[in-house]
């Protein structure tokens, strides 16, 4: 009997230490997350439909009619919040933030100045199919190159464009290891941008470049710098949109992986 008590002691045991490991494993696995709300400085309403985006998870989330919001973070994940009409700040994580689960940030309003308009003068006809000759077309130029199928977008006609993208085309690996291969632990973020997708839609209204600058450490002229290795141009970046940069940035990653491994 008291054989069979102890035994029994003995299981209970092993099953309250199992039991413990897995709760710990499980706390251990599951991501922290912080919630806030985002008000007016001026006015303090709540602000809705307000981008926040963490660098450091590729995660996003946007305020709703209220100015809540709630996103995955760890403490010292910087937070990049935006909205159309205010100024963008960057907030980093505390530990005070995750275990009060709440925090008011305040968005101040911009200043908008009206700026002269120029209009180019066009001597037009009124006939569409003679006007359409008058004003130029700007467009850029795509080159592709026999027995490859890939097309490579050189910008605005010009006589560099071509050569920068043949150049990039054929000494890739030596233009990119100076990015590729110094920030690996930045670019897996890339790796990232499939797991959220309300991330992405963030990006596709961003044209001002601030969360992928934070993303991976660089400045504008870095950035500019790696597109024209990926063979896209100037004009590429003043007008794509953060998910299509980073889209970029990704196919030109994975190329790069490819003709290191040759």
């Amino acid at each position: 009997m008291n054989s069979y008590i102890s035994n029994s002691n003995l299981v209970m045991r092993y099953f309250t230490v199992f039991f413990l490991i897995l709760v710990s494993l499980s706390g251990f696995s599951q991501d922290n997350s912080v919630k806030g709300t985002i008000i007016n400085s001026n006015t303090l309403f709540p602000i809705w439909n307000v981008n926040i985006v963490n660098t450091n998870k590729v995660r996003g989330a946007i305020s709703d009619q209220k100015g809540k919001f709630e996103i995955i973070a760890d403490v010292n994940d910087i937070l990049l919040i935006s909205c159309i009409g205010f100024q963008s700040i960057e907030v980093k994580v505390t530990n005070d933030w995750i275990k009060n689960q709440n925090s008011r940030i305040q968005l101040t309003e911009k200043a908008y100045a009206l700026e002269e308009i120029k209009i180019m003068p066009y001597e037009l006809t009124g006939y569409l199919e003679v006007d359409s000759k008058l004003i130029p077309d700007r467009e850029n130029y795509w080159y592709s190159i026999a027995g490859l199928t890939k097309r490579y977008e050189g910008g605005e006609n010009s006589p560099s464009a071509f050569s920068r993208v043949m150049g990039s085309l054929f000494n890739p690996a030596d233009a990119l290891y100076n990015f590729f291969g110094k920030k690996p632990k930045e670019l897996k973020k890339l790796r990232e941008l499939k797991k959220d997708e309300n991330f992405r839609n963030i990006l596709q209204t961003k044209y001002d470049h601030q969360a992928i600058y934070l993303m991976f450490g660089i400045s504008e002229k870095e950035l500019l710098e790696i597109l024209e290795r990926c063979n896209y141009s100037e004009a590429f970046m003043k007008t794509a949109n953060d998910l299509q940069i980073l889209d970029a940035l990704n196919g030109c990653y994975e190329e790069y992986k490819i003709l290191k491994k040759n």
